[in-house]
């Protein structure tokens, strides 16, 4: 059996009016590449946030590696080294090279000297293909090379997940094949990963299971053919049917 990295037990995530994330509970096991899809507004990305604590559960518990996150005496930082999140829009420093972007966290933190850190960037931009923008700055790349760059900072850490949050959404059209790419690249070696998405067809291909959710729970998990395919849940299948 793998070893389970995130247990969520009956999590909630409320706003001033507004149940976000409505007693939500599952896992999520070492080598998966979980994609959580689902309409507009049905809790997705609060879900993933709340995953490494960029959003602060109202109740319920997180697990990491079987040790409670959502308690009072944890050590963001540290938990955070090894969970990677990559965002819609880049949030790569405009004032920093592209290497300086990858090496930052690797040495603030201690994980890795400076040299050994430009080594590993230099190995990750080679595998990108952009071993050549090593000294360029992000605003001389175009948004799919900013996205490949985000995903290779995070990697630099060494995470034990990358969670990925709309990762093509704020991308043009022709740049997103080559984000997936990647992360088909990355789901294929066991890098866990957990992505919300609207990109279904890639999800079908890639995905281990997928986790739909709606009114901020989750309708149904299962395998791609079980969720996407083959679903029994009517709303699942009103929304594929409209997306497909």
């Amino acid at each position: 059996m793998s070893e389970t990295v995130f247990e969520i037990k009956d999590l909630v995530k409320e706003y001033p009016g507004v149940t976000a994330i409505d007693h939500v509970s599952s896992s999520i096991k070492k080598g998966e590449a979980v994609f959580i899809v689902g309409p507009s507004g049905s809790g997705k990305s609060t879900f993933l946030r709340s995953l490494n604590l960029l959003e602060n559960p109202t109740s319920g518990e997180i697990l990491f590696k079987g040790k409670s996150i959502t308690g009072r005496h944890v050590n963001i930082n540290k938990f955070r080294q090894q969970v990677g999140m990559v965002f819609q829009h880049f949030n790569l420093f405009p004032h920093l090279t592209i290497q300086q972007n990858i090496t930052l966290a690797p040495v603030l933190t201690g994980k890795l000297s400076k040299s050994q850190a430009s080594e590993k960037a230099d190995m990750l931009l080679k595998r990108i293909g952009l071993a050549d923008k090593s000294n360029a700055y992000p605003n001389q790349l175009s948004g799919g090379q900013k996205q490949r760059v985000a995903i290779v900072r995070a990697l630099a850490m060494n995470p034990d997940v990358l969670l990925f949050d709309e990762p093509t959404s704020a991308l043009d059209p022709e740049m997103v094949g080559e984000v997936l790419s990647l992360m088909k690249d990355l789901a294929g070696e066991g890098m866990t990963m957990v992505v919300v998405t609207h990109e279904i067809g890639f999800a079908a291909e890639v995905a281990s299971r997928i986790i739909f959710m709606d009114k901020g729970k989750i309708i149904e998990e299962g395998t791609p053919d079980e969720v996407i395919s083959n679903s029994s849940n009517e709303r699942v299948r009103e929304f594929f049917s409209k997306v497909l």
